[in-house]
């Protein structure tokens, strides 16, 4: 959840910015931090190929977390949570990752070390996550055959 909150502070955004509202934003930032608008100072040149990195990445975050992205992906992530099992999953700093035995990828965030723990303990992992996960945190697609370790 804090990638969303510092993302969103980046792109001054909210829950409710829709997606041609951040595209804006994402390409007034971009001019703004833009490296190769900085000629005489490497110093800031830095700064800035950082900063359009950091922009860049949170931009691609942010619309895979955007509503109408959801929406348009719910026929697939509904076919997928609902008849494809659990074939992998990690856990990080509140991060879950779980691969589908399809081999898609995605990622639950602000997801709580106790409900971790009650799925690994869980007798059967698929149904456990389709009770208290896939539809109680904010999920996005990160993609096939990538889980994170």
């Amino acid at each position: 959840m804090h990638r969303i909150a510092s993302f969103r502070k980046l792109f001054t955004a909210t829950a409710d910015t829709d997606l041609a509202q951040l595209k804006s934003k994402y390409r007034n930032l971009i001019k703004e931090w833009h490296p190769d608008k900085i000629i005489d100072d490497a110093e800031r040149q830095a700064i800035a190929e950082v900063k359009s990195q950091e922009i860049i990445a949170g931009y691609h975050f942010l619309v895979s977390i955007a509503p109408e992205t959801k929406a348009s992906n719910l026929e697939d992530y509904q076919r997928v949570t609902s008849s494809s099992y659990v074939d992998d999953f990690v856990y990080k700093k509140q991060n879950l990752h779980i691969k589908f035995q399809d081999g898609s990828v995605y990622e639950y965030l602000g997801v709580p070390r106790t409900v971790y723990v009650k799925m690994v303990n869980s007798p059967t992992v698929t149904r456990f996550a389709k009770r208290h996960i896939f539809t109680s945190y904010v999920y996005r697609k990160v993609g096939k055959e990538t889980l994170v370790n």
